[in-house]
């Protein structure tokens, strides 16, 4: 039941998101689409919650229930970068905005370093989900699977600190243009 909660809350998110970039740019209705935008943080509600009833009538916890902390955690850290990358996409097809540039060199490793912090966000707020959840319930025979999905956040936190480092001595060039 959790992991058909997970896909239907992703797919309203880009659902709500792309909603929300017509009408703003394609039905000319900025302050519908941005009414619309509004609707795609309520997804990560609706995942809470349902995570929590679940578990709260019972359930054992499983890896989908750690899958729904790390996919909230990820949802509100990254969720206001996703939305402005779609947005400048809607934007350059159509309202005739500047295309989006791909960073490289130092902007490149500025946006790494940048993920790493909202990667720690999103580790932090995944793992007080996880450790939520786990308190909410109060049974540790039941809410195992929470605790022992936490190690795999730093293992995450470290991924993205080791690219960050690695685009810091190794920016991405700027493509070599012909002509």
């Amino acid at each position: 039941m959790v992991l058909a909660v997970i896909v239907a809350c992703e797919i309203g998110f880009w659902v709500a998101v792309a909603a929300g970039l017509i009408a703003r740019y394609v039905l000319r209705r900025p302050r519908l689409g941005a009414g619309l935008l509004v609707l795609a943080p309520v997804c990560d509600v609706v995942l809470l919650v349902a995570t929590a009833v679940h578990l709260g009538s019972g359930a054992t916890a499983t890896w989908q229930h750690s899958v729904a902390a790390y996919y909230l955690g990820f949802s509100v850290a990254y969720g206001h970068r996703m939305v402005a990358w779609a947005d400048a996409r809607f934007a350059h097809r159509f309202a005739n905005g500047p295309a989006p540039v791909r960073a490289t060199g130092s902007a490149y490793t500025r946006l790494c370093w940048a993920d790493v912090g909202r990667t720690a966000l999103a580790v932090a707020i995944a793992g007080g989900v996880l450790l939520g959840l786990t308190a909410w319930v109060d049974d540790p025979s039941r809410t195992a699977e929470l605790t022992g999905s936490l190690p795999l956040l730093g293992v995450i936190l470290g991924v993205e600190l080791l690219w960050a480092i690695s685009s810091t001595l190794w920016p991405r060039r700027s493509p070599v243009r012909a002509g």
